[in-house]
């Protein structure tokens, strides 16, 4: 079972990177010729790894946190960003009808969506560690004059205030 699932999230591995690279290749036109008319020519076809970039760090951030089973919310906050701005960037130089722009935002909601799913594929390959529980005093450690506290479920009797015990 393991070995399925380990294959599973490796074919997907495959699937988001192809995803990814053909929707940052889709994207790379469009974000170039943003920066055409205010960049120096030597310049404007790298302009798109200022979006894609700070993407990739942080999909790669997010990987390795879900990996060693972490949280990255400032991660998912620079992903969501940047694939904003890249989609909000690709749709102002798309022409203005609906399928020229679901085509121009298609691309970054694919890779994103993609990615989301890699992310939870590996948190689920990955089971849940469980977590460490405090170690419990003794009762004969305990110092005179402090309560002892019982871990739940254990129930001492109780005393009457004639002295007896009462259970």
């Amino acid at each position: 079972m393991p070995t399925v699932s380990y294959s599973i999230a490796a074919v997907a591995a495959v699937l988001v990177s192809m995803v990814s690279v053909f929707g940052g290749v889709i994207a790379y036109d469009p974000l170039r010729h943003i920066a055409e008319a205010r960049t120096p020519a030597d310049v404007v076809n790298w302009w798109p790894l200022l979006v894609y970039g700070p993407w990739l760090v942080a999909s790669l951030s997010i990987l390795r946190a879900a990996v060693h089973q972490r949280r990255a919310a400032h991660s998912w906050i620079v992903v969501l960003l940047f694939s904003l701005t890249a989609m909000l960037l690709c749709i102002a130089q798309a022409p203005r009808t609906f399928t020229d722009t679901a085509a121009a935002a298609l691309p970054t909601v694919a890779s994103l969506a993609c990615f989301h799913q890699l992310v939870r594929l590996i948190t689920l390959t990955r089971p849940p560690r469980r977590p460490t529980r405090g170690r419990r005093v003794p009762r004969s450690a305990v110092r005179p004059g402090h309560a002892a506290t019982q871990p739940p479920g254990v129930h001492l009797p109780r005393q009457s205030s004639a002295g007896k015990r009462v259970l």
